[in-house]
């Protein structure tokens, strides 16, 4: 793909919530190429998961422009914007959001059955994304019967079952141990090392923040800072 993965420019998004109108973005432009590897970070109330869900096609905005490989959003009607969504970007929540009685590999299966694609041909692509992140002795298996980190496995397989040129990750070791945590981190960052996957990473843990290759700080609802800008210069 030539181009950004995705491009927000001077965009804003209020809410309405009774009579007091809520800004949670306040002109936030952000460009996101290709194979990069960025983490999102901020206190509670930054505009970090406004923009994720932006930029993850589950949300428009409310002015401004948003891109997702080189097509305008606001141009496109609602069923254009969802199979735009399932077809070019992959989703790893915090919370997993497996089906509780589905098995691994019917989980993983699932947004290819949203495309249309042959039952064979989703097992088949569901077994592969399940053994790229060492599952392949679990497919049968349902979320209840795996640990955390294995649920966050199949999250990712998920995510990747469909050959997403985005990769959205919200706090994905947030309900993790250290070691679990980091486990996931590592199947992360291979996918984009090695796949070319842009992965963006939401995080309140600066440490998990400090291994993506840009950083990008919100505050108020605006990029206070980005590592692949130069810094202002000192003010005399």
């Amino acid at each position: 793909m030539s181009g950004p993965a995705v491009e927000a420019i001077d965009v804003t998004r209020t809410y309405r919530m009774e009579e007091v109108e809520v800004t949670a973005l306040a002109g936030v432009s952000l460009r996101i190429d290709a194979g990069e590897y960025l983490a999102v970070v901020g206190p509670s109330g930054s505009g970090k998961s406004t923009l994720m869900h932006l930029l993850g096609l589950l949300d428009r905005p409310t002015s401004g422009v948003l891109r997702v490989g080189g097509r305008e959003v606001a141009e496109m009607g609602d069923a254009e914007l969802a199979g735009l969504r399932n077809a070019t970007i992959g989703f790893v929540f915090q919370a997993f959001q497996l089906l509780a009685r589905t098995s691994a590999i019917d989980n993983v299966a699932l947004p290819l059955v949203y495309r249309g694609v042959g039952r064979r041909e989703r097992r088949d692509r569901a077994v592969a994304a399940l053994e790229a992140v060492g599952l392949g002795h679990r497919l049968g298996h349902r979320p209840a019967q795996m640990s955390g980190g294995e649920q966050q496995r199949v999250a990712i397989a998920r995510a990747l079952v469909g050959d997403p040129q985005l990769l959205l990750a919200d706090e994905p070791t947030g309900n993790l141990d250290s070691r679990t945590g980091l486990e996931v981190m590592t199947i992360l960052e291979s996918l984009n090392a090695d796949r070319g996957v842009a992965v963006v990473l939401v995080t309140h843990d600066r440490e998990i923040a400090g291994r993506a290759h840009r950083q990008v700080h919100m505050r108020d609802g605006r990029v206070e800072s980005d590592s692949a800008e130069p810094l202002p210069a000192p003010t005399p």
